[in-house]
């Protein structure tokens, strides 16, 4: 491989690494901190961070010269987003056929869920949560599904300090979740018992596309039509997911 190719290779990975190191570092970093974060010489790093800042990547934290990430990357992200939706509508329309329930899409965003899709059930009861909410993590089908997809140290450091409770179903123990996280793990299903919300259930499953995007589908429904059909919920989301990650070019829709 030609000199010049290596050196554009390292260069990019060099700056990688400056924005892996920038990653949850809300009020920045200075140019030491973050030489010395990805051992770098301080002349390399200020290098690499000016050609960033100007592509929109970073940007000016403090009059002090310490740099965050830049808006250009929000702007991907979003783009991320928008792309695994068209991605996995036509399975959660698969999915929303077979059980003539609502289906929902939904994203990891900071330490909550963010519903970015949904397909509604046609039912005048029904549960239905607008587009762009949040909800908790430790509490959902969705929310759960993607802890379970997650490392076990990222779990650690999504999970707040406190589990707050919201019905007198929800999971306010640690220890109790991540057990059951390791459950989820194994079956590929999550759910929430009327956890999040008094008589709503829903099951949910993970999906990761070929670029690593993670995101949950799931199925809400009153707790009167959820009871005695959680086998079917089950399998119907295995058979989504396994579709999903067919297409998609994936080897499992799972990262343990």
């Amino acid at each position: 491989m030609p000199a010049n190719v290596n050196g554009g290779i390292q260069v990019i990975s060099r700056a990688a690494l400056i924005l892996r190191a920038l990653d949850g570092a809300s009020e920045g970093l200075s140019m030491s901190q973050l030489a010395e974060r990805v051992s770098l010489p301080r002349s390399t790093v200020h290098r690499l961070t000016t050609a960033l800042a100007l592509e929109g990547l970073v940007t000016a934290a403090s009059p002090t010269a310490r740099v965050r990430l830049g808006p250009e990357l929000t702007r991907l992200a979003m783009s991320a987003r928008r792309e695994i939706r068209l991605e996995l509508r036509p399975f959660m329309e698969q999915l929303f056929e077979r059980l003539n329930e609502t289906v929902d899409l939904a994203i990891l965003d900071g330490d909550h869920l963010r519903f970015v899709d949904q397909i509604a059930a046609p039912h005048r009861l029904r549960a239905v949560s607008g587009i762009g909410a949040t909800f908790p993590l430790h509490c959902t089908a969705n929310g759960k599904a993607i802890l379970a997809a997650l490392p076990v140290a990222a779990v650690s450091e999504l999970l707040p300090a406190r589990l707050e409770r919201f019905t007198e179903h929800t999971i306010t123990r640690r220890g109790d979740l991540l057990n059951e996280l390791e459950s989820i793990r194994d079956s590929g299903v999550a759910f929430d018992r009327q956890e999040h919300t008094q008589g709503i259930c829903a099951g949910g499953i993970a999906v990761v596309d070929a670029f690593g995007a993670l995101a949950a589908i799931s199925v809400p429904m009153p707790t009167q039509r959820f009871r005695g059909r959680e086998a079917e919920i089950a399998e119907e989301l295995l058979t989504t997911c396994a579709s999903a990650v067919a297409a998609l070019g994936t080897q499992n829709g799972w990262r343990g």
